[in-house]
């Protein structure tokens, strides 16, 4: 399994030549600059909630890959109504799709459309795929319901939002790391703008203190479980 970062909270995962994408933000964040939205790959599209910040890019892929858009019922219709093909979900709900099972399990946010229009209820996933387990906690404040993840599933990785402000802040993300049972964590949800700028020496130093390993890739870099 690779997962690559493409900046705030946009993950690429690639499972047995099957390609992901979650929370396609790329074509305005500046500092993404040097990635190419018209060059990514994409079989499926996983969206967390319907802020900007997470589905910029969501329609201009999916037409141009023919990706299907997974999400909750109102974003996943949504998209659906433009002529993607789309799979709905809810939460606790699972599915088995060709490059392992997912489960959209909850997260603490709000989720609206840039037109303020209804966006369902925000969640994150767990994929369990190639041998391999990941948890994408989407934009969440810290929950008890993350205690629930490893009563069903050992995870390899676990991918939390550390940026504080509108999410969880370093602190939490590492109580939530205990939650989920993980010690192996990817941040992201970071740096992107202002209110979300962080320390990000005092941020590895504080998980490696707590017994745990905080990766920060830069955008573009890749990792492989």
């Amino acid at each position: 399994m690779k997962i690559t970062f493409y900046g705030h909270a946009s993950i690429g995962i690639e499972v047995n030549g099957i390609h992901i994408l979650v929370d396609p933000y790329i074509s305005a964040n500046p500092k993404a600059q040097n990635i190419d939205i018209n060059a990514l790959n994409a079989d499926y599209i996983l969206i967390t909630h319907a802020h900007q910040d997470h589905i910029l890019d969501v329609e201009a892929i999916a037409k141009r890959t023919n990706a299907v858009v997974i999400s909750n019922y109102e974003i996943a219709s949504h998209y659906g109504k433009m002529g993607i093909e789309y799979h709905p979900m809810n939460h606790g709900g699972s599915w088995d799709f060709e490059f392992g099972k997912l489960k959209y399990v909850n997260a603490i946010h709000s989720s609206s459309f840039p037109d303020g229009s209804y966006g369902g209820n925000p969640g994150g996933f767990v994929i369990e795929g190639e041998h391999k387990n990941i948890y994408i906690s989407g934009d969440t404040a810290l929950t008890m319901d993350m205690k629930l993840i490893p009563m069903r599933t050992k995870l390899d990785l676990a991918i939390l939002s550390i940026g504080n402000n509108f999410t969880m802040d370093v602190d939490d993300a590492i109580i939530a790391a205990d939650f989920v049972a993980c010690d192996k964590i990817l941040g992201v949800h970071y740096d992107t703008f202002g209110y979300i700028e962080i320390d990000k020496e005092d941020a590895i130093k504080k998980f490696f203190n707590a017994g745990k390993d905080l990766m920060l890739l830069e955008i573009g870099e890749s990792i492989e479980l």
